[in-house]
């Protein structure tokens, strides 16, 4: 069962800083729903969507919602009202300060309901402050940044899940892949019930605190606000843009002079380096020396398209390379979570979120998905999603 995210990048067209948004959130085409699979159990194009309020610090009336992404039938970017309907985006929707509100009040008291559409996109939740999205030319919509100083929220404490449902299905997560600042619990019901992004008890003090005490990684930590991502981090100046190069200098040499094995889309590839380029067979396209960057957010040298081939070999090399088990295991990927981490150059960030799930599951980085370790689930008959804004 493949659940793996892609990161294609064409949903943002952000001015505001790169936003590693999934545009995409289903199975690879190798791993479709196969013939029989149950459709959906409501309207082929609504799902209620419920928001319940349990941080315990922000009443109702401090807390707003916003639903934007791409229409899976229209193809356009487009957001939810507050009755429930998808509109197309529009540079009218632009106020006097340049800027589009698109946020959705919380019912004054207890939960609130309203219908998802037939969309790829994220749910994003602000407290004390609205946010403020801006449509560019072309109706292309920037969106939030928030590990951008400059960005019109960055003092706005927010945060998203990421989904998409269409008529195969609802493919949700809690990502903090760019950063994370408010914790959220993801309930879908439908052909089961199935429960993700729950934190241990006191767990955003702990992320906070866990992060903050590395001192490769303290100076990601924006006061109460959020924890911004390593990767981000870089762009910001706050995080060390050479940071794994011994690790991927170690990993090369090793392999080198030896063959690591790689199982991926239930296939078994062998991969040596050969000059500076990890090279496999099974037509998988070779792999040059990534950079820091590249291994954080998963792409550059370890792109990974939607081939079934060179796609899912990024993939696990990228996993490998942020958990720190590449060098040591040689057949990828590793799936025991206690040998992930234990190196003193790794993605840190990560670990601290994984330490802090209350079923180890979460989204560090963009290929966090591999051997499902990933705070992800999906259903294709799905009845109903809720979001839980969790105790701080």
């Amino acid at each position: 069962m493949a659940t793996r995210r892609l990161f294609l990048g064409g949903l943002a067209a952000s001015a505001l800083g790169g936003i590693a948004l999934a545009s995409e959130l289903r199975p690879r085409i190798t791993d479709e729903p196969a013939a029989g699979v149950r459709r959906l159990a409501v309207d082929a194009h609504t799902l209620p969507l419920t928001i319940v309020n349990n941080t315990g610090e922000w009443d109702n009336a401090s807390i707003h919602f916003c639903i934007v992404g791409v229409d899976r039938i229209t193809g356009r970017q487009s957001r939810i009202t507050p009755e429930g309907a998808i509109v197309p985006v529009s540079l009218d929707d632009n106020g006097p300060d340049g800027y589009a509100d698109y946020s959705i009040p919380l019912q004054s008291s207890g939960n609130t309901t309203i219908n998802l559409s037939s969309m790829s996109g994220r749910v994003y939740f602000s407290l004390g402050e609205k946010l403020k999205f801006r449509v560019n030319p072309g109706d292309a919509l920037a969106y939030p940044a928030g590990w951008v100083s400059t960005d019109p929220n960055y003092q706005v404490m927010h945060d998203c899940m990421e989904f998409t449902f269409d008529d195969t299905g609802m493919y949700c997560n809690t990502t903090m892949v760019d950063m994370f600042s408010v914790p959220l619990e993801i309930r879908l019901t439908g052909e089961q019930s199935q429960t993700t992004g729950t934190l241990v008890d006191g767990g955003r003090a702990g992320i906070f605190a866990g992060v903050g005490q590395n001192p490769d990684f303290a100076r990601l930590v924006v006061d109460d606000l959020r924890v911004i991502a390593p990767g981000h981090g870089i762009n910001s100046g706050l995080f060390d843009a050479n940071y794994f190069d011994p690790y991927i200098d170690q990993v090369w040499s090793r392999y080198t002079s030896e063959n690591l094995t790689v199982n991926a889309n239930n296939r078994t590839f062998t991969g040596r380096v050969d000059g500076d380029v990890f090279e496999f067979d099974g037509g998988v396209t070779g792999f040059r020396r990534p950079t820091t960057s590249d291994v954080l957010f998963c792409n550059g040298a370890l792109d990974a398209p939607n081939d079934g081939v060179t796609g899912p070999v990024a993939a696990v090399l990228g996993s490998g390379l942020n958990r720190s088990t590449l060098h040591d295991d040689p057949v990828a990927p590793s799936t025991d979570p206690t040998t992930f981490y234990r190196t003193p150059v790794s993605n840190h960030y990560s670990r601290v979120l994984h330490e802090n799930a209350v079923d180890g599951r979460s989204y560090g980085f963009p290929f966090d998905d591999v051997a499902e370790f990933a705070s992800y689930i999906q259903d294709h008959a799905p009845t109903g999603i809720t979001v839980t804004l969790t105790p701080f």
